[in-house]
């Protein structure tokens, strides 16, 4: 099993969410945090007066995967949330040892 993060903007979090229930996938869990990549925040201008935002807006979305719907999961979460423009932010894969459904004790895989 894999945990994806993605770290993405937050007007693309329906998308990317109907996206992945079209795949079958059965949970996420979505936090929304701030921060910054290369770009070191954002320069606006409002009311004429220019100021820059060092952390910017985000939504993280986590989610336990099978590993046989790990690249299918990435590349959809990709091109869905991908804009083309700096800031679209990242995807992280990482192991996961063990998953339990503290309801019924159900472990690996069928805790997911």
């Amino acid at each position: 099993m894999k945990l994806i993060i993605a770290i993405i903007k937050p007007f693309k979090l329906e998308e990317v969410r109907d996206a992945l229930t079209d795949l079958s996938l059965q949970g996420m869990t979505v936090s929304e945090v701030r921060g910054f990549g290369r770009q070191r925040g954002q320069t606006e201008i409002y009311r004429g007066a220019e100021y820059t935002t060092s952390l910017i807006p985000k939504v993280k979305i986590e989610l336990v995967v099978a590993n046989d719907l790990v690249s299918q999961v990435v590349e959809t979460i990709q091109r869905v949330a991908n804009t083309g423009t700096i800031g679209d932010g990242k995807l992280f894969v990482i192991d996961v040892e063990q998953a339990v459904r503290i309801r019924t004790g159900e472990t690996d895989e069928a805790a997911i």
